[in-house]
C-alpha cells in the first residue's frame, strides 16, 4: 500500500502504481475526534491531474477493459467485492480516523453495503441489454436496427467526506461495470480510505482503469469539471457546488450526474405508533451524526400527538451514546471538522433567536479521550416554523426540527415546501393510505415507517435541487453509457427506395 513511512504518508495511485511527483507537497488529514493529524496525503496539481487523465484515456483506448465481455467483467466485479471484504478492518480503520464515522457503522453497514453493491451489479451486468435488436418495419423500407449501449469513456468521480468508501463505490461500481475508466478525487479531508480502496481495485483491473488524485475541490474539482479529456463527471456534495460543477461541465458538454443536498421531511400521522416513530425518527437524523444528505431533519407531527412524541424523543435522545468513533459502543461521533462544527452550532443558535424551543441538547459535548474533538450534543428543536433557517437549509448535523401540523394537506404542503427532493417519509398505521401519500411527496426516495431504507438493487437520487441521475442498481448504468443506433438497409434496387424519389427521378 502507499503508506510510505511510520507517519502514515500516502502517495496517489495512477496507471497501476503509486505516484509521487518530484516536487510533492502534502495535506494533513486531521481526526475530527481528537483534532490531531493522523495522516499526510499528497496534494496533486493540475499537472498530476493531466497524468491521471492521460492514463485513464490510454486504458480506455487500449480497449482491454471496455471491450471485455460483460460476463467477464462480472467476474472482475466479484473479485473487487472480495478484495474489499478481505481488507475491511484496514479500510474501516482508515475511514474512522479521517472522517469520525463510527467503527460500528462502517463495519456494520458501509463495507457490507459496498460488497453487496459490487455483487449486485456483477449480476446485473450479465443480463443488461447492451445491445437491443429492433424489429423490421415496412415503412419506408425493410431495414435492420440495433441500439447499442457503450461506455462513455473517462469518468471523473468527485466524492464527499461523509461516507468516503460508500460514496466512492456508488460511482465506481456502475462506471466499471459499464466498461469506463475513472479518475476519482475524494474529499481532501478524508482521502485515505479511498486511496487504499483504489489500490485494492487496481490489483484486479488493467493498469489505468482506476486512478486517484487528491486536493482541494476549489482547485482540482474545478480542473476536473473543465478538463477537455474527461467525458463524464459524477459529483456528490452540496447543491451550491453542484451548480458550479454543472456550469463548468457545460463548457465541454460533459455528461453529469449530481447527488446533492437534502432536507428530508418525515410526516408523523395521528395514528402512528409513538414509540416506533420516536426511535425511527432519531435514527433518521442521528445516523452518522446527521452528516447524511438523506437525513430526516424535519419531523412534521400531527398536533394530537405532538407533545407526547416530543417527550419520548427527548427521553430516547438523551440515551444516545456519543463518544470515540473507534469504540464499538459509540453510536454517534464528531462533526467532520472544526469549521463544520461551528456551522452546525450556528444553526442551533439561529433557531433559538427565531423563537424555536430547544427540547434537548443544543451544546458542545466533551468526550473522554477525545478532548480536542468536534462533538455536538444530539439536539431536538420544537415549535419550528417551516420558514426558519433550520427548516429550510441543510444543517448536516445531529439536529432535528419538529414542526406541528393539523391536516394532511398542511403536512403535504410543508413537506414539499423546500428546494430539495432527496428523501421523505411517513409514519402511520395505515400503510394503504401511506402509499397514496407517498405519490404526492416530491422526493426521489420515500420511506414508510422507517428511514435510510436504501438497497443496492433500488435506485437512489433526487428531485429538484437535490440533483439528477440515479445511483445503485441497474438504473445507475444509464448514467455511464452512451446510446448509439446502427441501422442497415437491405434494399439493393435504388428504384425501390421510396425516400430516394424525394430527391431523385427514378
Amino acid at each position: 500500500m502507499s503508506i510510505t513511512s511510520s507517519e502514515n504518508v500516502f502517495d496517489l495511485y495512477i496507471d497501476g502504481k503509486a505516484y509521487r511527483p518530484e516536487a510533492a507537497t502534502y495535506i494533513d488529514v486531521i481526526s475530527p475526534a481528537t483534532g490531531k493529524v493522523v495522516a499526510r496525503v499528497q496534494n496533486a496539481s493540475s499537472v498530476d491531474l493531466d497524468v491521471a487523465v492521460a492514463a485513464a484515456r490510454r486504458a480506455f483506448k487500449a480497449g482491454e477493459w471496455r471491450n471485455m465481455k460483460p460476463a467477464d467483467r462480472s467476474k472482475v466485479l466479484y473479485r473487487i467485492a472480495q478484495q474489499i471484504a478481505s481488507n475491511a478492518p484496514e479500510l474501516a480503520a482508515l475511514e474512522v480516523a479521517a472522517s469520525g464515522g463510527t467503527i460500528k457503522r462502517i463495519l456494520g453497514l458501509d463495507i457490507p453495503a459496498v460488497v453487496d453493491l459490487f455483487m449486485t451489479l456483477a449480476e446485473e451486468v450479465k443480463t443488461y441489454q447492451f445491445v437491443e435488436y429492433i424489429s423490421p418495419r415496412p415503412f419506408p423500407e425493410q431495414m435492420h436496427s440495433q441500439i447499442i449501449k457503450e461506455p462513455i469513456g473517462v469518468c471523473g468521480l468527485i466524492t464527499a467526506w461523509n461516507f468516503p468508501i460508500l460514496l466512492a463505490c456508488m460511482k465506481l461500481a456502475p462506471a466499471l461495470a459499464c466498461g469506463n475508466t475513472v479518475v476519482i478525487k475524494p474529499a481532501s479531508n478524508t482521502p485515505t480510505s479511498t486511496i487504499r480502496l483504489i489500490e485494492l481495485i487496481g490489483e484486479v483491473v488493467p493498469a489505468g482503469v482506476v486512478n486517484v488524485i487528491n486536493g482541494p475541490g476549489a482547485e482540482l474539482g474545478d480542473a476536473m469539471t473543465l478538463h477537455k479529456d474527461i467525458d463524464k463527471i459524477s459529483f456528490t456534495g452540496s447543491t451550491e457546488i453542484g451548480k458550479r460543477v454543472q456550469r463548468n461541465a457545460a463548457e465541454t458538454l460533459k455528461r453529469v450526474t449530481l447527488e446533492l443536498g437534502g432536507k428530508g421531511a418525515a410526516i408523523v400521522m395521528p395514528d402512528a405508533d409513538i414509540e416506533r416513530a420516536a426511535y425511527g425518527a432519531l435514527f433518521g437524523v442521528y445516523f452518522n451524526s446527521g452528516q447524511a444528505c438523506e437525513s430526516a431533519t424535519r419531523l412534521i407531527v400531527h398536533e394530537s400527538i405532538y407533545e407526547p412524541l416530543l417527550q419520548r424523543l427527548k427521553e430516547i435522545s438523551e440515551t444516545v451514546v456519543v463518544g470515540d468513533p473507534m469504540d464499538p459502543a459509540t453510536a454517534m461521533g464528531p462533526m467532520s471538522s472544526e469549521s463544520h462544527f461551528r456551522k452546525v452550532m450556528s444553526f442551533i443558535e439561529s433557531a433559538s433567536r427565531d423563537g424555536a424551543r430547544i427540547v434537548s441538547g443544543g451544546d458542545q459535548m466533551s468526550v473522554p479521550n477525545c478532548e480536542g474533538g468536534f462533538f455536538v450534543r444530539p439536539t431536538i428543536i420544537a415549535d419550528v416554523d417551516n420558514g426558519m433557517n433550520v427548516a429550510q437549509q441543510e444543517i448536516f448535523g445531529p439536529v432535528l426540527s419538529v414542526i406541528k401540523f393539523s391536516t394532511t394537506e398542511e403536512a403535504m404542503q410543508i413537506a414539499n415546501d423546500t428546494i430539495y427532493g432527496l428523501s421523505a417519509g411517513i409514519w402511520t398505521s395505515n400503510v394503504v393510505e401511506a402509499q397514496a401519500l407517498a405519490r404526492r411527496l416530491n422526493s426521489g426516495s420515500v420511506w414508510i415507517n422507517d428511514w435510510h431504507m436504501m438497497r443496492t438493487d433500488v435506485p437512489f437520487g433526487g428531485y429538484k435541487q437535490s440533483g439528477y441521475g440515479r445511483e445503485f442498481s441497474k438504473y445507475s448504468f444509464e448514467s455511464y453509457l452512451e446510446t448509439k443506433a446502427i441501422t442497415t438497409s437491405f434494399e439493393t434496387n435504388v428504384a425501390n427506395k421510396a425516400l430516394y424519389k424525394i430527391v431523385h427521378s427514378l
